[in-house]
């Protein structure tokens, strides 16, 4: 099945003959589209729109700006949204692997910005690999409250663990589940829901040999059925009042309009809303369907983002709310973990006490196997449930010692620790730090947060004048 989410790539502006697009679905946009199908097949000619969002964890989008040695142009629905112009590779800076941004397509951004999570809500990323949205949503919410994020394939929920360790997100968990298996624990606890449904990935045909190679009408078929399948199991997780909301990069209004009126037709206590408005977005074309409900065929009620009309490839979403009175409680139980043994919390609070101006999150810590965690406020029970990280993933506990992990740098500032080594993007010690060797650097001994340009990207242990890099193996560059 063709990928149906943006991964992390260099930016390449470089002129384009019109790449080989399947001849069905050229002829299926030219019947639909009419008048606008040459300005939409003139777009496949052009190279694909790149993003930029900046994590607002870390950063105001225009400090961020006046840092940054990328030429950036202000997406129109997102805030804290760029394109990218020019042939800069923005995933192999520095900047980059401490979290300041997220390389994703401009239309993705639309998503997060459509649902509005609040912070200190429950929000569920239903099929969230490779992370763009989650890390987007994690920055609307600020931090605050219970963020689940979910992926059924193993390999892609790794990738998804990476891209939230690096964003600084401390107020996540992740799970490695079925859909079903989730709306059968947790049915009715969150308070949003996003489920970006694997599609066809029409949408991602100007940028992806592998969506243009894999697409069939048998194709389209069958992600119609599977997204209907998962949005009736998003649709319990929803807590009455409420939101859901839907989306793919895909054209297709079998899998778009289609599957939300026939999600609509089953699920009468959903209703779709009004979404915000913002410069180029288009209305969803419910008179592709052949029969739809009144109140869904409204053309008003869902998103389409065009490739000709708007910066980024193609994108569709739906907001839904489900009717209904805000429950006082919780509808599914808390996890309650056993109590840390006095040996393991010393270990921790030794650190803390040593190399950190504060102890984070400590009256919420768990230990699952030897890793150390500090759990997020209200986190519904998992037992039984596969998962990744059930929290922040503080660091590891090694016999009596507690060592200090990635994703505790990544979530900390300068600030929060006694050493800290801050040095500029094109240092040569920050370039041996990253391929995993030693620089000198004189000061105390002891754990040291090596940041750039002041933002952390990681731990090293300074002996004698020499820091010894602690960057994650697999991370290292060559």
């Amino acid at each position: 099945m063709a990928q149906s989410r943006t991964t992390q790539h260099a930016v390449h502006h470089t002129p384009r003959r019109l790449p080989d697009i399947p001849r069905l679905f050229l002829a299926r946009m030219e019947s639909l589209l009419g008048d606008e199908y040459a300005a939409f097949l003139a777009s496949f000619e052009a190279p694909p729109s790149v993003g930029m969002r900046v994590n607002t964890l870390k950063i105001a989008p225009e400090a961020f700006r006046r840092l940054a040695p990328f030429d950036l142009t202000p997406v129109p629905w997102c805030a804290a949204g760029f394109t990218l112009a020019g042939d800069s590779e923005p995933g192999k800076h520095p900047y980059h692997a401490a979290g300041l941004y997220y390389i994703q397509d401009p239309s993705a951004m639309a998503v997060a910005e459509l649902l509005d999570p609040r912070p200190g809500e429950r929000v569920l990323d239903l099929a969230a690999a490779p992370g763009g949205k989650a890390t987007h949503i994690a920055a609307l919410m600020r931090g605050q409250g219970l963020l689940v994020v979910n992926e059924i394939h193993p390999k892609r929920a790794w990738e998804l663990a990476g891209n939230l360790e690096r964003w600084g997100a401390t107020n996540v968990v992740i799970t490695n589940e079925t859909p079903e298996q989730l709306a059968d624990r947790w049915e009715g606890f969150f308070d949003r829901v996003l489920l970006d449904a694997p599609c066809s990935g029409e949408g991602m045909m100007r940028k992806s040999e592998a969506a243009r190679v894999e697409w069939a009408p048998e194709l389209v078929h069958g992600c119609a059925l599977r997204q209907s399948a998962i949005l009736a199991h998003a649709a319990r997780l929803v807590r009455p009042g409420g939101w859901l909301a839907y989306s793919t990069c895909t054209f297709n209004s079998d899998e778009n309009e289609g599957t939300v009126v026939r999600f609509l037709d089953a699920h009468p206590e959903f209703e779709l809303v009004e979404p915000v408005r913002r410069p180029g977005f288009s209305p969803g074309r419910p008179d592709w369907v052949g029969r739809c409900r009144d109140v869904a065929c409204n053309a008003s009620t869902t998103v389409r983002l065009w490739p000709h009309l708007a910066p980024g490839e193609g994108h569709f979403v739906a907001l839904l709310r489900k009717q209904g009175k805000h429950p006082e409680t919780p509808a599914a139980g808390l996890w309650r973990p056993t109590r840390l043994r006095r040996p393991i919390e010393a270990a921790y609070h030794d650190f803390c006490a040593a190399h950190l101006t504060r102890a984070p999150a400590d009256e919420r810590l768990a230990l699952i196997g030897s890793y150390l965690y500090a759990l997020p406020p209200d986190l519904p029970d998992l037992t039984s449930l596969r998962f990744l990280h059930p929290g922040w993933w503080l660091g590891t506990i090694k016999g009596e010692r507690f060592e200090p992990g990635h994703a505790l740098a990544l979530g900390l500032r300068p600030e929060d620790t006694r050493l800290s080594v801050s040095l500029p993007p094109d240092s040569k010690d920050l370039a041996a730090y990253l391929r995993g060797e030693t620089f000198r650097d004189t000061g105390e001994d002891g754990w040291a947060l090596i940041c750039v340009d002041g933002f952390p990207i990681g731990w090293g242990k300074r002996v004698g004048g020499i820091v010894k890099s602690h960057y994650p193996r697999g991370l290292r560059r060559m």
